[in-house]
């Protein structure tokens, strides 16, 4: 007898539908096609065993299992339970009249308990776009699924349960997730806050101009002057998700399988990687392409510490995601696109011994051996980002100053007032929805300058010896510090403070 079941498989952040086709005849022997991969090879196993200790079998005929479309690569061990379906449906141990209208995935235990899989929620969405009436899958995944309306989710424990549920004798319980009220609830307010960190008044403000405008920064400093502590907190003032934003953040995390059951995610993703991180594992990649760590900070934070210590071809991996707010892999058969719009912080200390050229510093390096350290990291990624800031020591009078600083409450209703003057600003330009992502043409629409402001530009590009994509960035967070301010027109004042942020392009800031 021939079964038809429906699995599906993740590319990029997107599922496509796969057919199961299950073929019982005369005969011996188990033969399963359609480029499976290894762990998909070796279910038959797993399905053996799961089926005998539930007091089910795989029949001693010839099964012929096709996963369609057949020239696709398959991989990963979530099809054991829709394998398992289409044999017990194809020789007739199980009710089949509606096994076709369900997407059905999950990976079997020995006992038939079933464990997690990757990429529930894309999977969900292909399914209620396709018109199947249900999704079984994991318990563990059931929120996740559940995030997406117009479709039964049916979170199991085990395949007796999606057995009996075909037999007639179980009534699955739907899995449902209210989203708004799920995702209203969960953005309370992150444990680190900007009323902790003492002092430090001009790099907050940075800090806030950063996140109004959604410019990259990097903050220099010596060993305990605070770049972590802030970097850390900067979420706490970014404007909260969108629910668009969060589905959008969610689906590439439930890719990797990152969720953790948790369904909608309602927090900007926060990611801090180590310096000894590969650029296949920043940048997204492998055999069968996965999210890298810059894909997993989209719409988030994502934070390199002590920046000159990365590898110069993972830092230089960056360079186009940070143009172009995604990135394309490409491999001899498919090409996946990654979403990749996030905002780059990056500390590092200003010398191989950690401070400044000083003569108090208790590790002094030469002005050489300063600039060989900064030279790791490259001309063109420096330009890339918008705000170069140096972060001193706070001195003792300030740490032991027991008056809390602004919290981030407030300077986040600052940053969202800003952001709302953005989206109204580009509300008719699909992609655009803060100030750093704007391109050439838009800034000349929205950053025109008067004469005295331009000016102070020119004497600033020709002193400094300005690229022509740092004029571009320093005009970005001019017309930010005027939407801080509320102001309809870029002035003199707000492109001579943008000037400021751009410590690394003035000759002699060693000292």
């Amino acid at each position: 007898m021939l079964t038809k079941i429906y699995g599906s498989a993740v590319f990029g952040v997107e599922a496509t539908t796969i057919t199961v086709e299950v073929n019982i005849d005369r005969g011996v022997g188990y033969h399963l096609v359609g480029l499976p991969d290894n762990a998909i090879k070796e279910s038959n196993y797993r399905i053996a065993a799961a089926l005998q200790n539930n007091g089910y079998k795989i029949p001693g005929k010839r099964i012929t299992i096709n996963m369609a479309p057949a020239d696709m690569r398959k991989e990963g061990s979530a099809y054991d339970l829709t394998l398992a379906i289409g044999i017990l449906s194809a020789s007739e141990q199980i009710k089949s009249d509606n096994v076709d209208k369900y997407i059905i995935m999950g990976e079997l235990s020995l006992d038939g308990s079933l464990q997690p899989v990757k990429g529930a929620l894309p999977i969900a969405i292909k399914a209620r776009e396709e018109g199947f009436k249900g999704f079984i899958l994991p318990a563990q995944n059931a929120n996740e699924a559940a995030i997406v309306d117009n479709i039964d989710v049916y979170g199991v424990e085990n395949i007796k349960q999606v057995i009996e549920f075909f037999d007639g004798n179980l009534q699955l319980n739907k899995t449902v997730v209210d989203t708004r009220e799920q995702f209203y609830k969960g953005l309370e307010f992150p444990e680190y806050d900007f009323a902790d960190v003492k002092g430090q008044e001009s790099i907050k403000r940075c800090m806030e101009i950063a996140a109004a405008g959604g410019h990259n920064i990097i903050l220099i400093g010596p060993p305990g002057a605070g770049k972590t502590m802030l970097a850390k907190r900067l979420p706490s003032i970014l404007p909260p998700m969108t629910l668009n934003e969060a589905l959008e953040t969610t689906k590439i995390h439930s890719v990797v399988g990152k969720v953790n059951g948790t369904g909608l995610m309602s927090q900007r993703p926060f990611r801090s990687p180590h310096h000894t991180i590969s650029d296949v594992a920043l940048v997204g990649g492998g055999a069968y392409p996965q999210p890298g760590e810059i894909s997993l900070s989209h719409n988030g934070v994502l934070f390199l510490d002590e920046l000159p210590e990365f590898k110069r071809s993972v830092l230089e991996v960056m360079r186009q995601p940070l143009e172009d707010r995604e990135v394309t892999i490409s491999r001899a058969k498919f090409t996946v696109t990654y979403p990749s719009s996030f905002m780059l912080v990056a500390s590092m200390n200003p010398s191989p011994g950690g401070y400044f050229n000083d003569p108090d510093a208790p590790v002094t390096s030469s002005p050489a051996e300063m600039q060989r350290y900064l030279g790791k990291i490259s001309g063109p990624l420096l330009d890339r980002i918008d705000i170069h800031i140096e972060v001193t020591p706070v001195p003792f009078e300030k740490l032991s100053d027991d008056r809390k600083g602004e919290s981030s409450v407030k300077i986040r209703q600052r940053v969202t007032a800003a952001r709302e003057i953005q989206t109204q600003r580009f509300s008719k330009l699909p992609g655009i929805h803060y100030n750093a992502q704007m391109n050439t043409k838009q800034i000349r629409e929205y950053c025109k300058l008067d004469e005295a402001s331009k000016k102070l530009l020119k004497n600033a590009m020709e002193r400094l010896n300005l690229s022509a994509r740092a004029y571009d960035r320093i005009l970005k967070v001019a017309r930010t510090i005027a939407d801080l301010d509320g102001v309809c027109d870029v002035q003199g004042e707000h492109i001579s403070e943008a000037i400021q942020y751009r410590s690394l392009d003035r000759e002699g800031w060693l000292g």
